[in-house]
């Protein structure tokens, strides 16, 4: 049985709770109305992912440090901004159940807050002189760029192939994961090696992350991630790419008919799920989630981390 995020968090717990103490403080201001909208991107955090995996990769090779938990401020705070900047770019009006940034004070607002969060990551790099660890989230901000332009490119054309598919998934979701392991392991190692392979853990966790949340959009879960969502927007993830895959022409045709038609987005989804299941496409996308998990865990099978984890909380990042 998988565990709950809350069992995940458990060995971390203090260092966590430290770690949000240090991202609210980064996020103070004295614009009234910024220091608002500030509080209201804190009190609704996610599931801390990122900073996570940022705390259990450095664990993995040492003790949590401030330069630690300075990295993991860094992957949140740009994270923060490509989600307000993402919203603004999408019109979506929700964000984790509730209402989005641009929602709220409108787009001209949400830009300038996605661009006050960036800002507040590079300056708290540069300041520390953290330049290799701003070095490895730019690249992965690169990455995410292109990865929602190709994706945006092939849902026009809807000649996305498995091997696009993977590519667009790599840049989009995988690198910045792949970034937060890369970037725990180098504020306790200095070995290349170990961490070149705690970036390529992210990047396949990554991708089953992603492989999953495609899932959700045939209604595979109970998230509350509404269904429906990718194929109403043309994009053509895996499961729906291996069913493809598995058809002839004239079915491939019919599967295009039905999502460029006006249908409603119910019956469109209704569709497409029975085709994919007809098809084997969300069985093989399981496959092939689980076959990149564990190829992630495979890689690193020879480290443990030592609990307790050093409690002693270090000084203000």
């Amino acid at each position: 049985m998988s565990a709950s995020i809350e069992q995940i968090k458990k060995p971390i717990d203090a260092q966590l709770k430290f770690f949000e103490k240090e991202f609210r403080q980064s996020m103070k201001t004295q614009v009234p109305l910024l220091d608002t909208i500030m509080t209201y991107i804190v009190k609704r955090k996610g599931k801390q992912i990122r900073p996570i995996f940022v705390l259990y990769s450095a664990a993995l090779f040492g003790d949590i440090s401030e330069r630690t938990y300075r990295g993991a401020a860094l992957v949140e705070l740009l994270h923060t901004a490509t989600l307000v900047h993402d919203d603004v770019v999408d019109e979506s009006y929700e964000r984790r159940g509730f209402f989005s940034i641009n929602a709220l004070w409108k787009n001209k607002i949400a830009v300038l807050v996605g661009d006050f969060l960036l800002s507040k990551g590079l300056l708290l790099s540069v300041k520390n002189k953290d330049f290799d660890l701003l070095e490895i989230v730019s690249a992965a901000v690169e990455d995410m760029s292109e990865g929602e332009l190709l994706q945006l490119e092939n849902a026009r054309t809807f000649k996305t192939t498995e091997e696009i598919y993977f590519e667009i998934i790599r840049k989009k979701t995988a690198s910045l994961i792949a970034s937060c392991c890369q970037i725990g392991a180098r504020t306790t190692t200095d070995q290349p090696e170990e961490i070149e392979k705690m970036r390529r853990f992210g990047e396949l966790i990554g991708l089953a992350f992603q492989i999953r949340d495609d899932l959700f959009d045939f209604g595979e879960n109970k998230s509350g991630k509404p269904a429906g969502l990718d194929i109403k927007d043309k994009k053509l993830t895996l499961p729906l790419i291996l069913a493809l895959n598995a058809s002839d022409n004239s079915e491939r045709k019919k599967v295009r008919s039905i999502m460029n038609s006006k249908t409603a987005d119910n019956v469109k989804l209704l569709q497409i799920v029975e085709f994919i299941k007809e098809k084997d496409g969300i069985k093989n996308a399981y496959k092939k989630m689980n076959e990149l998990r564990d190829e992630a865990f495979r890689s690193i099978k020879f480290h443990s981390i030592q609990f307790p984890i050093q409690r002693k909380s270090p000084r203000s990042c």
